[in-house]
């Protein structure tokens, strides 16, 4: 249960009408999630006061790591006062999304969540900094979604697709995260830009482009670039499986350690060295086919086919084979340690192989 709230906060001294001044805190949105759950475990683990706030109740484990965690939605206005009737927030990780499969059944719902979420958390961010005179940085985790390579001719000739290229995506979840991508350039950059009184640069805004995210903590729950996972998952339970996509089908992919290595790394890099707002980041692009084969190496006895699913495989087929993450590497010193078989072997294999035996 969270503790009582004052009533009110006089925005020049940063107290309720009690008097007692606000903590400060990192706020974290979509907690209840397995990226969300690393990046508080990271933050408890630097003795940094964390708060959360997720749709549903998170589970014990998740609510030990922070300091208070609120239940409810982005998207509402009332939620966030209470919010910041307690505490002083500067710094973000809005993790909170509703994804690319889920999204394309219910494309407003997921624009209501995915964008004007976003526009709420920026513009708690914003007024925070006016109040206290600090800019607020902002971490937003975006997607490989955001691109819309238009054939499958032009994403092989394309090879390893900067962040400036074939931004015209398919699905409702890239055109949220391509929009929250604008939404903090102009937060940061041109927010209120002919105001008189205007905070220069309010907020922080950093964003990360991820590939397919496996994970070995959680189940698939059926996301587009789930085939990979599914695969391992039936195989290690003795399922049979069919695969969505077609076996020559490439994307690149990271691991869930190396996601939330990225998104901290990112977060501490000093401003002066970064020259973009929104980075690619890298690891290995198997085909699915690739991904068959391990399965099957790991799992003797393993059925995997391949039926593809003609929705599901037009969005996959838009997405890069490869991404150029230079500027990461250059601007952070970005760098993968993962190879497909390394995140294979040491990785996924022995905790999926655990979960079922």
């Amino acid at each position: 249960m969270n503790p009582p709230l004052p009533s009110s906060i006089d925005a020049a001294d940063g107290t309720g009408r009690s008097g007692l001044r606000r903590s400060t805190a990192v706020l974290v949105t979509g907690a209840g999630g397995e990226m969300g759950h690393a990046v508080l475990r990271e933050l408890a683990e630097r003795r940094i006061n964390a708060v959360a706030i997720d749709i549903r109740e998170l589970d014990p484990d998740t609510r030990a790591l922070c300091r208070d965690a609120f239940i409810g939605d982005i998207c509402d206005p009332g939620l966030l006062d209470r919010l910041l009737a307690s505490y002083e927030i500067d710094e973000i990780h809005h993790l909170a999304a509703l994804l690319s499969t889920r999204g394309e059944f219910a494309p407003e719902t997921a624009h209501r969540v995915n964008v004007g979420g976003t526009l709420n958390l920026l513009h708690l961010a914003a007024e925070q900094a006016r109040t206290h005179g600090r800019t607020v940085r902002f971490l937003f985790p975006s997607s490989i979604a955001v691109y819309g390579v238009p054939d499958l001719a032009t994403k092989r000739r394309a090879g390893r697709v900067r962040e400036d290229q074939f931004l015209e995506p398919r699905t409702m979840y890239g055109v949220n995260k391509l929009e929250g991508e604008h939404l903090g350039r102009y937060y940061e950059r041109h927010y209120r830009l002919l105001a008189k009184d205007r905070t220069p640069m309010p907020v922080d805004f950093r964003s990360i482009r991820f590939p397919g995210i496996l994970s070995a903590e959680t189940v698939p729950s059926g996301g587009t670039s789930d085939y990979g996972p599914e695969m391992i998952h039936a195989a290690a339970s003795g399922r049979a499986y069919a695969c969505f996509v077609r076996p020559d089908t490439r994307i690149p992919f990271t691991t869930m350690p190396e996601a939330i290595r990225a998104l901290l790394e990112l977060a501490a890099a000093p401003k002066q060295s970064l020259s973009r707002i929104v980075y690619n980041i890298g690891g290995f692009s198997p085909s699915a086919e690739e991904f068959r084969l391990l399965a099957e190496r790991a799992f003797p006895g393993a059925e995997v086919s391949f039926a593809p699913d003609a929705g599901r495989q037009s969005i996959v087929d838009s997405w890069p084979e490869d991404v150029d993450d230079s500027a990461a590497r250059k601007d952070w010193g970005w760098a993968p340690t993962h190879t497909l078989e390394s995140a294979f072997e040491e990785y996924l294999a022995p905790s999926v192989r655990s979960r079922y035996a």
